[in-house]
């Protein structure tokens, strides 16, 4: 990707190498879970970190056969801490029983909660993804250093995705590890009322203006110039919006018409996934008192304000 780029392209040539633990960076590595999906790609990257005095970021779903594979590439060693990038749980429902057998504390950005309080009827349609019940043994907080021997990591809060996301970047160097903040087989899933739009920017906006340019997300790999991505993951969600406002213009429509217009070749799950984003992008432009909506009997229809 070139510096001016203002296209965003996605990269899915990226091979997992399941139950291999392939080395990325100095004392950094990656371990691929087998939850390949059309929501996960090619499956969580558990990451690996330090050498003796092991971190472990995301140790994915529950699934015996990744858990057996975390421990082969642990070896022995010393298992310092689990991080979570947040409670969906692709990426945290193994922590529990990691823990368990390595006797290392779980650590994340508190309890999973809603970034909003839902509605009178309204359904969290991704709740059954959530680990509603998991509990830090430490919660973490923006700008929070946490050291491992050799290696400080700085807590970055990244809300958007949910409302506990983080990012953690290793001091010194231009690494962060972006979760489902920024990944770049895809655009995140921005789902209210378990996401927010509103928070996802500024958290686009903290990654745009911070210190680090080589990202690790949770599915997918790499992304070496950072910033100019995350640059064109913001445009193109300001063109979702653009296309929602240009097909309100002097008009009202309900989700449907609108789903079918800016996402016309959407098919099944994708649709599904489709429709949450479009919400988000509705609701965004409410909140900014760019749009209204009102109920009728085709649903609820937006118009221009």
């Amino acid at each position: 990707m070139g510096k001016n780029m203002t296209q965003l392209k996605f990269n899915k040539n990226f091979e997992p190498n399941r139950d291999k633990l392939v080395e990325i960076a100095p004392n950094i590595a990656r371990l691929v879970a087998p939850n390949a999906t059309p929501f996960t790609f090619t499956g969580t990257n558990s990451y690996f970190i330090g050498d003796k005095n092991l971190v472990i970021i995301d140790p994915g779903p529950k699934d015996e056969n990744h858990l057996k594979a975390l421990m082969r590439a642990i070896a022995g060693r010393k298992l310092a801490a689990i991080l979570l990038t947040h409670t969906h749980k692709d990426h945290s429902a193994l922590a529990l029983e990691l823990s368990e057998k390595t006797g290392a504390p779980i650590w994340f950005g508190g309890k999973h909660r809603l970034s909003r309080k839902k509605r009178f009827l309204e359904v969290n349609l991704l709740a059954q993804a959530c680990d509603w019940g998991l509990v830090p043994d430490k919660e973490l907080f923006d700008g929070d250093l946490l050291k491992f021997g050799d290696v400080e990591i700085e807590v970055v809060a990244s809300a958007g995705h949910c409302a506990n996301h983080l990012c953690f970047a290793i001091t010194g160097t231009p690494y962060i590890f972006t979760g489902d903040h920024v990944m770049g087989w895809n655009s995140t899933l921005v789902a209210t009322p378990d996401g927010s739009l509103a928070d996802y920017f500024n958290s686009l906006d903290k990654l745009i203006d911070g210190k680090w340019g080589h990202y690790f997300p949770a599915h997918g790999g790499e992304i070496k110039e950072g910033k100019n991505y995350a640059k064109a993951l913001k445009a193109h969600r300001e063109k979702r919006n653009g296309q929602v406002l240009a097909a309100l213009e002097g008009k009202s429509h309900n989700i449907k018409y609108l789903l079918d217009l800016i996402y016309p070749s959407h098919k099944g799950r994708t649709r599904f996934a489709a429709r949450l984003t479009l919400i988000a992008h509705l609701e965004y432009l409410i909140e900014q008192g760019k749009i209204s909506s009102r109920l009728s009997f085709k649903g609820r229809i937006f118009f221009i304000s």
